[in-house]
């Protein structure tokens, strides 16, 4: 152990840490969960404060070598190079604070180990000059959360809604019949069923940019409680500057900034799209698990990839597991999102103070969703196989193609030709010919489920 000082008095810390005194006194109030603010959040810290460098230079608050040198330690912080070094729970101070000087702190050690000869680099007034943890964690938020947002969770959409397309083209001429309220409805095609899929699953990536968009305000230069005291009137938008030019995304400086610091509605915003996406992927894997449900007592239209025995006692069982798993990821996703707005209205007065615990949770929420998406595209959609025959016998013995039949005999007829055949098990045709209603050919031509797959005219009788 070595001995640090802070305002507080002297603290003994490890040998092999980089973090202080402030850092050590949080490790030891909260050993609470086991559980770290996420490696994506962290490294967006080592931006900010990278950022915050260089905006201090160029305002000439910040000599040039000190300014380098914070620069290059918290870049090696952004590339995940001290990960180790941030031990602070995710239940802690309700402002991050802990978590802002466990990064200054870190970033001065390392300095003094890049340049041992060179000039001292203070934690707070230096790392931390022109900033407050009351500004620098929303940002850190806002930006680590809008980058997992464009580098992972959208990839991973793009690349199941592409799975999704390619078996949606492959299934595009397997007629089958279509389920409302899980009854038999009338026609479609597999290959249209999985284009609502995919459909589905692109309208979620759109979702992901509008939230990407809801978090292009920074609160970066609003300082303790948003009046920028003790810093340049430039720092935050330039900060905005420079992280936009890291991250290829468009930052902003807050348009308010008590607003910045105090509520964290954008976030919650993003959390009700981040719920939306769960419960899309959630319906599709709902879906594709009951349509290879058998595999032959049940529906059985699909032939899943066998991933795993499925039983510990029943031998040969195989069981739709990606779709179980991607289920739960939804409910835990959807659990998190529910968390995330219950802190979005923890905000009082001029700080919302639940930061780190919203932070875990959307990029929790964003990692799950992420590696959901991406093991469902590559070990269920992608093999997904139609059961050709099981779909047509289903089609074939269905009542409900009596639907066609309206515009020829009525709704009425229609119905009391539908309750016949159910109780009597015949077919519809059977009944209609025995009826008289219709000639065998126009009942046919009618009764032909490949003419039921679009909007079609047709002239009651």
């Amino acid at each position: 152990m070595r001995t640090e000082k802070d305002s507080m008095g002297a603290m003994p810390v490890p040998d092999d840490a980089l973090w202080g005194a402030s850092t050590q006194r949080a490790v030891l109030n909260f050993p609470i969960s086991g559980h770290r603010l996420p490696d994506g959040f962290i490294r967006g810290l080592g931006l900010v404060k990278l950022a915050a460098a260089q905006a201090n230079e160029d305002l000439g608050a910040l000599p040039p070598a000190k300014a380098r040198l914070i620069r290059r330690a918290a870049r090696e912080i952004a590339d995940g190079q001290h990960a180790a070094q941030f031990p602070v729970d995710v239940f802690q101070t309700g402002s991050g604070t802990s978590t802002n000087m466990n990064a200054n702190e870190v970033i001065a050690r390392r300095c003094a180990q890049l340049d041992p000869a060179g000039l001292a680099i203070h934690a707070n007034d230096d790392v931390n000059l022109g900033q407050s943890s009351n500004d620098v964690i929303p940002t850190v938020l806002h930006l680590s959360v809008a980058v997992a947002l464009d580098r992972d969770l959208a990839p991973a959409l793009a690349q199941l809604a592409g799975a999704l397309e390619e078996r949606a083209a492959a299934f595009a001429a397997i007629v089958k019949i279509g389920r409302t309220h899980l009854m038999d409805a009338t026609p479609l095609t597999l290959g249209q069923e999985f284009s609502g899929y995919a459909a589905q699953v692109r309208k979620a990536g759109e979702r992901v940019r509008r939230a990407i968009a809801a978090l292009d305000e920074l609160a970066i230069g609003g300082t303790a409680v948003g009046t920028g005291l003790n810093t340049h009137p430039e720092f935050g938008a330039r900060v905005c500057a420079g992280l936009s030019a890291e991250t290829g995304l468009a930052f902003r400086e807050a348009g308010n900034h008590f607003e910045a610091q105090a509520a964290r509605d954008d976030c919650v915003e993003v959390a009700g799209q981040l719920a939306a996406v769960a419960a899309a992927l959630t319906k599709i894997a709902s879906d594709i698990r009951l349509l290879g449900s058998g595999p032959r007592a049940g529906l059985a239209e699909l032939r899943l990839p066998a991933t795993q025995p499925g039983s510990s006692i029943m031998p040969g069982k195989v069981n739709p597991v990606m779709s179980e798993m991607l289920v739960q990821v939804g409910l835990y996703v959807q659990a998190l999102t529910q968390m995330v707005a219950a802190c979005g209205r923890e905000g009082h007065l001029e700080l919302n103070a639940t930061l780190p615990l919203m932070a875990y949770g959307l990029h929790e929420a964003i990692h799950c969703l992420t590696r959901g998406a991406q093991v469902f595209a590559e070990c269920c959609v992608a093999g997904i196989e139609a059961d050709v025959a099981r779909c047509r016998e289903l089609m074939e013995r269905s009542l409900m193609l009596v639907t066609a039949l309206n515009p020829h005999i009525g709704y009425e007829a229609a119905a009391s030709v539908a309750k016949e055949a159910h109780a009597a098990g015949r077919s519809l045709r059977e009944v209609v010919l025995a009826r008289g209603l219709m000639d065998a050919a126009a009942l046919d031509r009618a009764l032909d489920a490949r003419t039921m797959l679009q909007p079609r005219a047709g002239t009651a009788t």
